[in-house]
């Protein structure tokens, strides 16, 4: 009698690939995966690992976050690079000419970053301009923004922060609405 070995912890978790079956990112993977191991970079895996993520790993990013990164000297006439959607924030009314790689614009975020004297560049073009990542600073939207995830938790547990499904807040409206 041989030990029965316990074989549910054996799945790997992690993804090799993006679950997407678009063509664009698989070429996109298919480049990135070339230098990360063809390159010494960090930069290059980095990237690659998110273009694997899936949507909700990858939230939007507002054109106003980017503004408030890249308002430091030492990151002045670097690359911003987002492996996600670029979004519009109407309430910016000064926008500084910037080089943006990302995945997605929105035409609102594309129109701005170009009528203020900005780039905006695929990952392709940035792969032959910073092919080790020099000279970019890597950005990513807040995963917690999502509405979903105010309810995670136990409502009504002490010290719980979680929202509870309900209509309203009133003593009347305590029953979960669905």
């Amino acid at each position: 009698m041989g030990i029965d070995i316990n074989h549910k912890k054996d799945r790997k978790v992690h993804r090799q690939e993006p679950k997407s079956q678009n063509v664009y990112l698989r070429l996109l993977v298919k480049l990135y995966r070339f230098l990360g191991r063809r390159t010494n970079a960090e930069f290059n895996k980095v990237i690659l690992r998110r273009l694997f993520m899936s949507r909700q790993n990858r939230p939007a990013l507002s054109l106003a976050r980017i503004v408030r990164q890249m308002k430091s000297k030492q990151r002045a006439n670097k690359i911003v690079v987002v492996v996600g959607t670029v979004t519009d924030d109407k309430r910016l009314f000064k926008v500084p000419a910037l080089t943006v790689c990302a995945l997605r614009f929105t035409e609102a975020a594309r129109a701005t970053i170009i009528k203020n004297g900005g780039k905006i560049i695929t990952f392709e073009q940035l792969a032959i301009q910073a092919p080790l990542g020099q000279n970019t600073v890597i950005m990513q939207g807040r995963r917690r923004a999502r509405e979903a995830t105010s309810h995670y938790g136990a409502p009504g547990v002490p010290k719980s922060k979680a929202k509870p499904f309900t209509r309203a807040r009133g003593r009347n409206h305590e029953h979960h609405n669905k």
